[in-house]
């Protein structure tokens, strides 16, 4: 099917947002199924994920089939009016699997094997694992394709798993002859020649194993490329065949946030809904911002509405202290995430386990059970997405700012013998979206081959390896009138991680008016640069620049005198990390200028003003009472209450305004 011919999120939530999580009900007797819905019914949930870890209860031995039990509970949900997101089983195959077919697991690095007793335990290149995943979602496919509680299909689960066994390797070397065509071509793009690494044979060349020492960077890149595309294509079996049997169902498989091993841009074009998980540290004073980047990355990638699909009604299990949401704190982060485009707030799970390695971790319905302050709190919620679901699904969000990110990038700049291992990718990414955010500037996420001209400002927080292309695009953004700031270490390398004349693209240095990038100066944990109009962190550089292109420059040092923050005409580079607050000055600053405004001026620090569709949230993140100025008189889906010109908003409190 074409892209305009396939289904999508809507088509599961028909004008409502879905609730509810993941329910696997085979860890329970089948009385309490009836208990389940019972409470679901009062809770308001419309939707349940169900069979992602039921392998071995559906093929208890090869080639068996037990669908009884799951017969039960599709008819179960659907006499309650709960719809079903029906999850395909292969992210936990059985244990006999593992124990007949050795070739199914996976090895590390140093070709340990990775056992059953777990999850993730697959080869993504074993053509045995395959065949039996692709068996089991055919059958699947095949009796619940007609069901009428079916809403959607939700293929294996947080995609993870690396392979450097025998037959990945065999794959591996196919994946390199398509890519290069030659060995010469591979020599060239991996730079054999450095340490004597040339390849005579494609037989020779192996996924990334552990070297004695430093492993060569473009081999650990393109394995790491390899990695996303296998995984890609056990997706696309598995897709394919519910596809067939049911083109009218929308298709999902979860991501995990700013997870490493995935080219998500590229799994989300595959997608019918893309879906996240998301778990930010409620002892985390950023966990709201955190939040806030996640969710405008998954939009972004949907280029609309998403679906979370899991998130924690209280702790987590796998943090060193796992601390509970505080009383509020859950509604307020998911009503975050529907400000920010989603049409589905769903968790990981229904009922908190009472054996297996998450049974600390919460579920819809804690430990407490309906008493409990997690079960009042989900109920509550519930009956709040139902007041508002039909004036916010489908939803859109305009943003005037884009962050520019990729995966590739990511992966070329965390190789082994970098300058400085301070440098994490994440973390810088972080920091650029939080000034933005502390702006209460909407952002969306863009990858730098992206068609750019619609926003007034694009970040480049960092991008250590471009292609030609997506340099030309950067050019040609600004050329066109918009606005872009760059961090350090962007366009360093091109796609095969090869540094660039100059130690960064030729075309970005006559863009931002470097003459010369003399030095790379990191520097340590808790050291810091001072600059005539703020201090910076992380790192720093030597540069000479044009003239007429300094912005600000280093003050004391081995680097004073020399520029800091470079400006020519509406193309900014920034060649430190400045703190924060003189991060978000800088920033709002140059947004302002490009025509990019807040959502609201004036805000109290801790709330948050998000636009989706004619809607308008407040979200406010502080325990302590605050007032938001608002000329006009405005309507609180919420509540049914009109307010004017001024609102308050108490602990962690959300409003949803209709002028």
């Amino acid at each position: 099917m074409t892209a305009p011919d396939r289904p999508s999120l809507a088509d599961a939530t028909r004008g409502r947002i879905l609730f509810g999580g993941d329910y696997n009900p085979e860890q329970w007797p089948e009385e309490t199924w009836h208990e389940d819905v019972r409470l679901m019914r009062d809770a308001g949930v419309n939707t349940v994920t169900l069979g992602v870890f039921s392998w071995s209860r559906l093929e208890p031995e090869p080639g068996a089939r037990e669908f009884g039990w799951l017969d039960t509970l599709m008819d179960l949900m659907h006499a309650n009016g709960i719809g079903v997101v029906l999850a395909t089983p292969t992210s936990a195959p059985p244990p006999w699997l593992g124990r007949l077919y050795p070739d199914t697991l996976p090895r590390d690095e140093n070709g340990d094997v990775e056992w059953w007793g777990g999850r993730q335990h697959f080869s993504h290149s074993s053509t045995t694992y395959r065949r039996h995943a692709a068996a089991i979602t055919e059958d699947l496919a095949a009796r619940y394709g007609g069901h009428p509680a079916l809403t959607m299909w939700h293929i294996n689960n947080e995609y993870c798993t690396a392979d450097h066994g025998d037959e990945a390797a065999v794959a591996f070397r196919r994946w390199l002859r398509e890519k290069y065509g030659t060995l010469d071509a591979l020599n060239t793009a991996w730079g054999t020649d450095f340490w004597s690494q040339r390849y005579d044979s494609w037989e020779a060349v192996l996924p990334a194993r552990r070297a004695h020492y430093l492993k060569n960077p473009t081999q650990v890149l393109d394995f790491r490329r390899f990695t996303s595309d296998m995984l890609l294509e056990c997706y696309l079996a598995e897709r394919d065949i519910v596809a067939r049997h049911t083109p009218h169902i929308p298709v999902t498989t979860n991501f995990m946030p700013l997870f490493f091993g995935q080219d998500a841009w590229r799994w989300a074009e595959e997608e019918d809904v893309v879906s996240v998980d998301l778990y930010p540290d409620p002892r985390d004073p950023l966990g709201a911002q955190h939040g806030a980047l996640v969710q405008d990355l998954t939009r972004s990638q949907a280029r609309g509405p998403w679906m979370l699909m899991e998130q924690a009604a209280g702790p987590v299990n796998w943090r060193g202290v796992n601390h509970p949401k505080p009383r509020g704190l859950n509604r307020l982060w998911s009503l975050q995430a529907v400000a920010r485009g989603a049409d589905a707030v769903c968790y990981f799970q229904w009922r908190q386990s009472r054996q297996g390695a998450e049974k600390f971790h919460s579920g819809m319905v804690s430990h407490a059970g309906e008493r409990g302050r997690t079960f009042r709190e989900i109920k509550q919620l519930g009956a709040e997405l139902a007041r508002i679901g039909a004036e916010v699904t489908g939803g859109h969000i305009t943003a005037d700012v884009a962050i520019l990110h990729d995966w590739h990038a990511w992966w070329a700049g965390a190789q082994d013998g970098r300058p400085s291992t301070h440098v994490d990718h994440p973390a810088v990414l972080h920091a650029w979206h939080r000034a933005l955010w502390e702006s209460r500037l909407t952002t969306d996420f863009a990858h730098p081959g992206h068609d750019l001209g619609g926003y007034r400002l694009v970040v480049v927080p960092q991008l250590y390896a471009l292609t030609d292309a997506a340099i030309d695009n950067l050019l040609a953004y600004v050329r066109g009138g918009g606005t872009l700031v760059a961090g350090f270490l962007t366009g360093v390398a091109d796609e095969d991680d090869r540094v660039r004349p100059g130690g960064m693209d030729p075309r970005l240095r006559e863009l931002f008016g470097i003459r010369t990038l003399h030095e790379w100066w990191p520097l340590e944990t808790g050291e810091h640069v001072e600059t005539d109009g703020f201090r910076g962190t992380l790192w720093s550089e030597e540069l000479e620049a044009e003239p007429d292109a300094v912005d600000s420059r280093y003050k004391g040092g081995e680097l004073d005198g020399l520029p800091a923050v470079l400006r020519r005409d509406r193309a900014w580079y920034v060649s430190t990390l400045p703190e924060p607050e003189a991060l978000r000055a800088l920033l709002a600053g140059i947004a302002a200028d490009a025509g990019a405004r807040p959502v609201l001026e004036g805000l109290p620090p801790e709330v948050e003003a998000v636009r989706r569709g004619e809607l308008l949230f407040l979200l406010h993140h502080g325990r302590e009472p605050v007032t938001v100025r608002l000329p006009g008189t405005h309507h609180d889906l919420l509540t049914g209450t009109s307010r004017t010109d001024e609102i308050t908003l108490g602990r962690y409190g959300v409003m949803v305004l209709r002028s």
